[in-house]
């Protein structure tokens, strides 16, 4: 089993770094449509709570040490916050006693979103950007800039692990 989540999790790293590429070419577009969120988010349903841990800081840190994206300023929170995503998918999703899948994704996804989101403004304004870092900033980064990306992972993210579910690749 540890082999086939070695693998699993190295393919979403991949997609991870590989994705948010695609985006690049637009200004500001990673930070709107949060293309590096998608495989980590996922990573965590489909490997566990510790490979997707593990994805999340690995897939934001070989970005930026391949592709220089995300910016070193960026990527201590943007790590805290993707390592907290491939976790509590991963822990979520086996605490969480709900029948209906696509109830019980959708349950996760908003937790985990949640707790990611507030992992990276509490540590900017306490560790990474204290006294430059405000109430403002993180909502408008977290939520409002963000808004199409967290649409597209609220329609995405679900309906792939729900496929992935019926086709009994993973529990």
């Amino acid at each position: 089993m540890k082999t086939k989540q070695l693998v699993l999790t190295a393919m979403f790293v991949a997609l991870g770094v590989v994705l948010p590429q695609a985006f690049h070419a637009i200004p500001n577009a990673g930070s709107v449509f949060l293309p590096m969120h998608i495989p980590v988010l996922m990573s965590g349903f489909v490997v566990g709570p510790l490979f997707g841990l593990i994805c999340g800081v690995a897939t934001p840190l070989l970005s930026h040490l391949i592709f220089g994206m995300p910016p070193a300023p960026v990527l201590p929170g943007m790590l805290c916050e993707l390592a907290v995503y491939g976790l509590m998918t991963g822990l979520l999703s086996r605490l969480i006693k709900i029948k209906n899948v696509t109830a019980k994704t959708y349950i996760v996804l908003i937790l985990a979103m949640l707790a990611g989101r507030l992992t990276y403004g509490v540590l900017n304004a306490l560790v990474f950007k204290a006294g430059s870092y405000s109430m403002q900033a993180w909502t408008s980064a977290a939520f409002i800039t963000a808004l199409p990306g967290i649409v597209i992972q609220l329609i995405l993210i679900p309906v792939l692990i729900v496929r992935l579910k019926k086709a009994g690749l993973i529990d």
